[in-house]
């Protein structure tokens, strides 16, 4: 059975129970996706997944796809429509899905615990206190070390800052996964899904959500 789907963060919002409480939710246009490959662990792959493409609002054209990718939807995707997105969710099993299939929304049901995998927003060059929490230093009057990093290498050996080391540097646009959160409701006709908190990436951000 396939357990993920690829979406898009639409944005957040509330959504209130019969008492009056309200749950900030993150909204997921969840699919709908369209199964374009199957491997299986007694095949030449050697392990169990499907490859999902994300079907979009806007078609791609057959003749704006690559000739490498033209050859894949051609052939192994069965002459499946092409799309811009295509994602592999790995599986414990042989995949009952056949190459066409497609995989929607409806995979999720109110209450279910997933994972969700999304690329950070990205923040730029930043400094070691907004990149790392790390501490500054006194704010009075002659202080050279308001915002510095402070002392990060040896006087002696080795003399050199260690590899690793907590420095300022590009913060964000990274491979995130936010574990174990939960699904407050599904709007199965228009591929919505609403998860409790917030997820990683802006909105419109690619998202591969699994169960957990």
């Amino acid at each position: 059975m396939i357990n993920g789907i690829i979406g898009r963060k639409i944005g957040m919002t509330q959504v209130f129970a019969e008492d009056g409480t309200a749950t900030p939710v993150t909204v997921i246009k969840a699919g709908p996706c369209v199964v374009t490959q199957k491997k299986t662990a007694d095949g030449r792959d050697g392990y169990n997944a499907v490859q999902l493409g994300l079907v979009e609002d806007k078609p791609v054209r057959m003749k704006n796809v690559s000739k490498p990718m033209r050859g894949h939807f051609e052939k192994t995707a069965g002459g499946t429509p092409p799309t811009r997105v295509l994602k592999e969710i790995r599986l414990d099993e042989v995949p009952e899905a056949e190459i066409g299939d497609q995989v929607k929304a409806d995979l999720f049901e109110d209450g279910d615990s997933i994972d969700v995998m999304g690329t950070s927003k990205g923040r730029g060059f930043a400094g070691t206190i907004k990149r790392h929490g790390f501490s500054r230093g006194p704010m009075s009057h002659g202080s050279m070390n308001k915002r510095r990093p402070g002392s990060m290498g040896q006087s002696a050996t080795p003399s050199r800052v260690l590899k690793g080391t907590k420095s300022s540097g590009h913060m964000g646009h990274a491979r995130v996964t936010a574990l174990g959160l939960k699904v407050v409701k599904v709007q199965a006709e228009d591929n919505l899904i609403m998860v409790r908190g917030s997820v990683p990436g802006p909105n419109g951000g690619l998202l591969v959500v699994k169960k957990s």
